[in-house]
This record gives structure tokens, sequence and C-alpha cells, in this order.
């Protein structure tokens, strides 16, 4: 794009990252090295793109020391928002292996689950990694004093959790939440 003398391009004709953000572009969720998670995040933010890179801390031990460390909700795995048209600048930054999709085309994540992860994040709630869980699906309790029992999961103890899903990644997390919070769906 040429620009007249003394008239400068605006951000959006410059970058067209930028432009695709004024369209609402779709999020997609890209497969990346093993714990290369933050270096990717941060290489395509400073590429001008949409990242989203959830982190959740834990606290963990070495021979010496106890430390809380940040790592990834869903672990190899980074999200951001391109035009999938123009995704070859996406793919050859450093330690990303693919986007993911079905027949050769990238899918995007459905906003409905980002948003809840978006909001999760934001909310300062306590989250870890979860199972990919179904309504219904029968469960195998892997440790304390019914190891190797299986059934159907309904409830945690005595906690109320939601878990949130990416079903593109098939990954969960889980949440804690106070009853008080919840309120029950219509069906």
């Amino acid at each position: 794009m040429i620009a007249s003398a003394g008239v400068q391009p605006s951000s959006a004709e410059t970058n067209p990252v930028v432009e695709w953000h004024a369209h609402g572009l779709p999020w997609y969720a890209l497969r990346v090295r093993s714990r290369w998670e933050k270096c990717v995040s941060a290489a395509l933010r400073q590429k001008g793109y949409d990242e989203f890179l959830p982190l959740y801390r834990r606290h963990s031990r070495w021979s010496d020391r106890v430390k809380e460390v940040a790592l990834p909700l869903f672990a190899g795995y980074v999200f951001c928002r391109f035009d999938p048209a123009r995704r070859l600048p996406v793919l050859t930054t450093p330690g990303i292996v693919s986007v993911l999709g079905a027949g050769g085309m990238p899918v995007p994540v459905d906003p409905t689950e980002l948003d809840a992860i978006q909001a999760l994040m934001k909310s300062g709630l306590p989250a870890a990694p979860w199972p990919f869980l179904k309504v219904g699906q029968r469960v195998r309790i892997d440790y304390g004093a019914m190891e190797g029992v299986e059934g159907v999961l309904w409830a945690i103890k005595n906690d109320f959790r939601v878990v949130l899903s990416v079903s593109l990644l098939q990954r969960s997390v889980a949440v804690e939440i106070d009853r008080d919070w919840l309120l029950p769906i219509a069906g």
C-alpha cells in the first residue's frame, strides 16, 4: 500500500494482524513442542498476534526447596487468533508443530468454550488441569481407600466443581465453586 505525501497509513493498513482483530477472527489451537508454550506465546505476541496461554499455579518440590511455578493449563497448546488463509507466519514461529484441524484445514476453537476459559483466568479462582470427562462417563478411582473401583462420576468428595472443556483439545479443567454460585440450566 502506498501512502500519499504527508499522510501516514493507519496501523490496520500497515499491520495485517491489527486488521484481523478488527474483523473478530476465530481462535485456533496450536500444538507446540513440549515445554515451549511460554516461548511460543511470547514469540506470537512479539509478531503482533493475539495469543492466549492460560496458566495455573502449582507447588513443585526440589531437593532443597518448594517453589510455586506457573504451568500451562493445556500442556502442549497455545491459542492464537489469526486468518487461516495467512497462517504461514504463525506456522514458522519456532516451537509450533501444527494448527489443530481436520483434512489439512485449521478448525477454530468453539468461542463459548474459550470465553469460559478466559473468564476463569480473569476470575483468579484456583484451577488445575482435569481429565476430559463426558457426562455419565464411567471412571475409575485411582487413589485412596477406593483405588481401582469403577463407577459413574457424579460428585467429587463433597466439593462442587465446574469442569470447563475444550472439545477440540479433548482437555478439561476443574474449578472449585461455592454451591451458592451455581444455578440450574433449564433443559
